[in-house]
Formats: structure tokens, sequence, C-alpha cells
């Protein structure tokens, strides 16, 4: 029985459809299920942290390659068949199933508890695509004992995730990004790939979470509202978009600050890279302007 002759006797069996409101869309791709799972380079020692399983189809293929499973899903529905289909795995402890929202879960004490047995922690995960990018986020900037983050999200947001800095299609959260992890591009996903087919294209991407960030600076969350303020005015200059976001103080120390960093007074932020950003936020730091 192939993926989609599985969700669908799934879907008939248990007399469900997929939950718009949740963001539900089921794969029923073959080869992207095998995709993903190569990619992922599970070994028998590892713990998979998969995020909203939906019928389990990948799921099922997890609980052939890794050691330990545990399965965040937040839809009860979908919660009351993992149980069923895979009662032999909970039974003998390789499958957990946490029936709550992703974003409200104490990872860090679930992968504590299954530290001392285990190699490598890597999600693994379809996610929803209205809430892909919290997800992500909140994965990186916890600062989990997480090796790799390898997940299938919008095609749009891909980009900017796996997008180079100082690039037309970087955003705030490709700074993020290669601030925690280094991104890339696995494989694009069709629409087709899913029922019920989504509006947008798909894309898996990995990420391979730093020990160390990318750079070293004196006040992380200064450097990132100086991102984030950046690209709320990416059309500005960024001594306008820091000036008027209230990041710089002191206008008459803005142009010496450009002077003693090496930098054009009309750059934007879109052009600058990590490195530079983190210049900026030093200076800041230092000067107090």
């Amino acid at each position: 029985m192939n993926v989609y002759e599985e969700t669908q006797y799934i879907l008939h069996k248990y007399k469900i459809q997929a939950n718009k409101s949740l963001g539900q869309n089921f794969l029923i791709d073959d080869n992207v299920v095998e995709e993903i799972i190569n990619s992922s380079r599970i070994s028998k020692e590892d713990l998979i942290i998969e995020i909203g399983p939906g019928l389990g189809v990948l799921t099922n293929r997890l609980l052939q390659e890794a050691k330990y499973i545990i399965a965040v899903e937040l839809d009860k529905r979908m919660v009351n068949i993992l149980q069923d289909r895979f009662a032999n795995n909970i039974d003998n402890k390789q499958l957990e199933i946490i029936n709550d929202d992703i974003l409200k879960v104490d990872l860090e004490k679930m992968i504590e508890e299954k530290k001392p047995n285990i190699k490598h922690v890597k999600i693994v995960a379809n996610l929803p695509y209205y809430i892909s990018t919290p997800i992500i986020m909140k994965l990186l900037e916890n600062r989990l004992s997480i090796d790799e983050i390898i997940v299938m999200v919008q095609k749009e947001v891909a980009e900017r995730l796996t997008a180079k800095t100082g690039s037309r299609t970087a955003g705030a959260i490709t700074y993020a990004v290669e601030y925690y992890a280094q991104a890339e591009s696995i494989i694009e996903v069709p629409k087709e790939s899913f029922i019920p087919s989504p509006k947008v294209e798909s894309e898996v991407i990995r990420l391979k979470v730093r020990q160390q960030p990318q750079i070293i600076v004196k006040d992380e969350k200064l450097l990132f509202n100086i991102i984030q303020k950046s690209f709320m005015q990416r059309r500005k200059t960024l001594s306008n978009a820091l000036i008027n976001n209230q990041v710089i103080h002191d206008k008459s120390k803005i142009e010496e600050m450009w002077n003693v960093l090496g930098l054009n007074n009309n750059i934007r932020g879109e052009s600058l890279t990590l490195e530079q950003f983190g210049k900026i936020a030093d200076y800041i730091y230092d000067f107090k302007i």
C-alpha cells in the first residue's frame, strides 16, 4: 500500500477530513516521504521529535529508523488515530504522543529524560504553515539540545530561511537563522503531493544547529532589535530606520559611527551581513548612542 492509498484508507476508516483551521494538508507522495527520511540521516541511537504528525504517514517511517519518537499533535482526532495505529510502539516505549500545542511544550525536559540513551536529537516534521515561523524560532531561540531540524514549510518561507544574508531575498528571519544554524534547501514539493492540495508550493529544508552562535555580540537582544527595525522600514536608510524606531537616540553621533565602522551613511539594512550588524550592535552598546 503506497502513501496515497494508506491516507485514503485512514481517512475513510475514521471518517475524518483535514481541519483547515489547523493548516492540515496530508502528505501523499512516497518520494517526498523517502527524501525526508534519507536527508534526516537517522540512526538507531537518535531521538526524533515530530511536530504535527497528523495521520502518522511520516511517523510510520520514522519508527523504522529511530530509537525514540516524541510526536506532538494538537488535534485530538489525530492523537486517537496515532494511538490506535501505533499501540505496540507506544507499549514498548519507542513512541510517545503528546496532545498539546508545540509552542507550549517543554521540549528540553523531554529531551533530558531521554538523553542517557540517545546520541542525537532531531526535529523532523511537516509543519503547519500558519505557524511554521514561530515554531522554528522557538526551537532555535530556546537553545534546545537539538542537532538538526528537517522540516517542510511553505516555499516562500523556505526561501527566506535559506537565503544569503545581504541578498534581496533575505529578511529579518534570515539573519536570525544564520545566527543559530546553517540552513540549506533539500527538495521542492509540489501542491499535488498533498490532500487537500494547499494553495502554495512547499519545500523541505534542513537547519544544522550551531553549538555556538555564528557571531559573538555584547547584547543579543539589541542585535535582533536592530535587524528587525531595519527590515520594518527596508526602503529607508538604516540611519533613518534606527532613528525613527528610537534604537539610536543621539542623531549627531550616527555619522561618526558609520565612519568608524567603514560603512556608507546611506546604507540599507538589507545589504548588510550578519557580521556587520553585529559590529553596529556592539558600537551602539559601547557608546550608548
